[in-house]
């Protein structure tokens, strides 16, 4: 929105008419936000395709580094999206304290605001959990090693060599 003050002291604002028109902080925050989304929907297909419930990878070892690939990817989206949902935060709170901005001017931060900052910590929580879920040991990876039974006697009885 641009605002224009006259000479009679009456602001008069417009809306932006094209996607162009924004300031360049708001067209940087649009498009992080845009790769936020399309990482996390990838993330999503790679958590899919290496979950335990699906046989789209067999080996259990490969499945485990492709889930943790999926916890990754989810923590970068919600990094990329952290970033400017904190900048125009930041922008907020300065525009609201600078006393050179007209009060019809100030904004607060907003409900989408706090949304933003649920759904990354959200998208941090869950890339973390997807990384710490799958350990780099997975089953039967180390064999697993019996004693040999103790030997019975023709009669049936235990070798005397084996009391104490």
């Amino acid at each position: 929105m641009s605002c224009v003050v006259q000479s009679t002291g009456q602001m008069q604002c417009k809306g932006h008419d094209s996607v162009l028109a924004l300031a360049d902080d708001l067209q940087t925050a649009r498009a992080l936000t845009i790769v936020s989304a399309v990482l996390g929907v990838l993330g999503l297909a790679v958590t899919v395709a290496g979950a335990q419930c699906t046989n789209c990878i067999t080996d259990e070892a490969l499945k485990a580094r492709v889930v943790n690939a999926g916890g990754v990817i989810y923590i970068l989206s919600g990094l990329v999206v952290l970033v400017p949902l904190c900048w125009i935060a930041k922008n907020i709170i300065v525009d609201f304290r600078n006393p050179h901005v007209p009060a019809s001017q100030k904004r607060e931060i907003g409900a989408a605001i706090y949304v933003g900052w649920t759904s990354s910590a959200l998208l941090l929580l869950g890339g973390s959990l997807l990384c710490c879920s799958f350990s780099p040991m997975v089953r039967g990876a180390y064999p697993i090693k019996y004693s040999p039974t103790k030997t019975t006697t023709v009669n049936g009885d235990l070798d005397k060599k084996y009391y104490v």
